[in-house]
């Protein structure tokens, strides 16, 4: 057994692809028409294993949309993403234009920044100790 796919709700898939890849910097996957205006659309990393992939998962469902609101909303990020220089990286999306709702802070075992992916969720990046 292994993980082969993690989701995240995102309100727009369009959107959601734009930023990820142009402002994010992964590259496009999968782009399969599943019918009804949507998509199964995944990414990679691009120095990430390539047989893991990030599901765009639209979030149509009134349930899937009230759990990424209530996530949001607590301030809970959808899901995390490890970095190899945290400051660095906090710089670089921060040129790009993405806001931080906790700049690269010191938690111990790990140091982990917080930002707003414009879909509707919160993601963590954090860098483990060298």
């Amino acid at each position: 057994m292994k993980i082969k796919l993690v989701s995240i709700l995102v309100e727009n898939q369009d959107h959601a692809l734009k930023f990820y890849t142009e402002v994010i910097g992964f590259k496009p996957s999968k782009d399969i028409d599943v019918g009804n205006g949507f998509r199964w659309l995944t990414l990679v990393a691009p120095d990430g294993h390539p047989d893991v992939e990030l599901v765009l998962e639209p979030n149509a469902n009134p349930v899937g949309k009230t759990f990424q609101t209530g996530l949001f909303q607590q301030s809970i990020p959808a899901t995390a993403f490890e970095v190899d220089d945290i400051e660095a990286e906090h710089r670089r999306l921060k040129d790009r234009g993405v806001v931080f709702t906790m700049p690269p802070t010191d938690m111990g075992a790990v140091t982990i920044a917080v930002f707003a992916d414009t879909c509707g969720n919160l993601i963590q990046i954090y860098q483990a100790p060298k």
